[in-house]
């Protein structure tokens, strides 16, 4: 899982990183193999039996779910060191001084592998999984166990970074599968059971409440968390959280924490956001989400008094992209945003949400606030563009055979460069890192054929032999360099 600092970040419940003291996070809950022992308490009671009866059941939900939640280990490859070809003593104004300096090139020293382990569960009989982007998204192997100890290799289908969903498949048929409860009818003070493999220990399971819905969290725009109080902790993350009908809720990412473990804050990803990534995963190999071009800024008390609102609510709009969808629908600084497509917004936090969610091209009604009168806003929903963190079936296979992950350079991006189309490497592992490519590289060309598109690479990557040698701009120089694809 994650985990940030509340006075800096969230912890996800992913790989363990050793436990920090001293500070509050916000965490994935994805935990290294070495991370810390958890530590156990025992609890005595004097309750009377009539109210130990009262106290739920969780026996039917952990022996009906339990089967379909799975262990996920990763490994990854984590470079030790760099050697990096140092600058001759030259001045700058010398002429040899561009020539030595376009061979800075940095390559790998030597590599550790770096063990993790996360949680997962099964959502359909031939193996396709749901777990956190966090949990998969650098590894070079992923292995799935299941709980009858079978083990399988699993082959990532797609990762969607700022949702933290990610799609695994292994190749098996007849699995045991959780049930869904989409309809996000979750009541704060509700009782909800986690299963995954804290610290690696599989199949475990802890129950609590429903603290609260609809948690924004730091640097988190698109997904409205279910908080519990559910304890979770590092390599639970990517598990199910699961209502009293044994039905799946959630996906347990997030912790907030002082010491990376357990401190009764959990966050979960609803369910209903996690299968709609799911479906445009499968269906396109990426996720697309809508978008306004506004920033919005949370309306205080002050200025709820000031634009004649009753009590603080809605999202104040402090600037419009120029040609954006927001410009074109006559968006102007000031206006405050009541409602999106009939859905009141408590709080500025409220709307990237619905927006990402809303299909580019689809028409949306806003209810605006402009001078004190609302008037009723029909706006074109664009294309959330920028770097693209999702990837699937074929992106999925170019990624693990060269090992890379990249994107289109923006307009602006090729100027700087002076190069026309290229891709911009996001991470390399694999192949691609150990011939020494970098995030930041601008790939230009594949054994002498310009790159212009990821659909291109993929097409190149699959015709290519063991062999390529990839032209590579990085700082002001460019080289060729050989990649062995094994």
């Amino acid at each position: 899982m994650k985990v940030k600092t509340l006075a800096g970040a969230l912890i996800a419940v992913g790989i363990a990183a050793a436990a920090a003291g001293g500070y509050s996070k916000f965490e994935p809950l994805f935990g290294h193999a070495a991370a810390a022992s958890p530590s156990i308490a025992t609890v005595t009671t004097g309750a009377s039996p009539a109210a130990v009866a009262a106290l739920p059941d969780f026996t039917s939900i952990a022996a009906q779910t339990g089967p379909a939640v799975v262990n996920v280990s990763v490994s990854e490859k984590a470079r030790r060191g760099e050697s990096i070809a140092q600058m001759p003593n030259i001045d700058p104004d010398d002429p040899f001084y561009q020539f030595f300096r376009q061979f800075q090139f940095s390559f790998p020293q030597q590599q550790t592998p770096l063990q993790g382990v996360g949680s997962g569960f099964i959502i359909s009989p031939d193996g396709l999984i749901l777990t956190n982007a966090h949990v998969v998204v650098n590894a070079d192997e992923v292995t799935v166990k299941l709980t009858d100890k079978r083990e399988f290799t699993a082959k990532v289908v797609g990762i969607d970074k700022p949702s933290d969903i990610a799609v695994l498949r292994i190749n098996a048929d007849g699995l045991p599968t959780v049930k869904f409860d989409p309809a996000d009818d979750l009541k704060v003070g509700q009782w909800v059971v986690a299963i995954g493999s804290p610290y690696g220990f599989d199949n475990t399971v802890t129950a609590g409440i429903v603290s609260a819905k609809s948690r924004r969290l730091p640097d988190e725009n698109y997904v409205p968390f279910i908080q519990t109080d559910v304890a979770v902790n590092p390599g639970n993350s990517g598990g199910p959280l699961i209502n009293m009908k044994g039905e799946v809720v959630g996906i347990n990412s997030q912790i907030y924490t002082r010491s990376g473990g357990y401190q009764g804050l959990s966050f979960a990803i609803p369910i209903s956001v996690a299968l709609n990534v799911k479906d445009q995963l499968l269906a396109h190999g990426s996720v697309t989400r809508g978008h306004l071009g506004v920033t919005v800024q949370e309306v205080n008390k002050g200025l709820a008094d000031s634009f004649g609102l009753g009590q603080p609510a809605g999202a104040l709009v402090s600037s419009v992209v120029p040609d954006s969808p927001a410009a074109k629908a006559g968006l102007k600084p000031g206006d405050v945003i009541m409602r999106y497509n009939g859905k009141d917004l408590a709080s500025s936090t409220d709307l990237p949400g619905l927006v990402a969610n809303t299909a580019p091209g689809t028409l949306a009604k806003l209810d605006v606030l402009r001078g004190g009168k609302h008037t009723d806003v029909t706006i074109k929903v664009g294309e959330l563009t920028g770097p693209q963190v999702a990837s699937a079936d074929t992106q999925g296979q170019h990624n693990g055979r060269l090992g890379v992950q990249v994107r289109p350079l923006t307009p602006e991006e090729q100027k700087q460069a002076g190069v026309e189309g290229g891709l911009m490497v996001e991470s390399a592992r694999g192949p691609a890192a150990d011939a020494g490519i970098q995030a930041g590289d601008v790939v230009l060309s594949l054994n002498g054929t310009p790159i212009s598109s990821v659909a291109q690479l993929q097409e190149l990557l699959a015709k290519a032999g063991k062999h390529v040698a990839l032209l590579v701009k990085r700082a002001d120089g460019t080289l060729f360099v050989p990649v062995d694809l094994g």
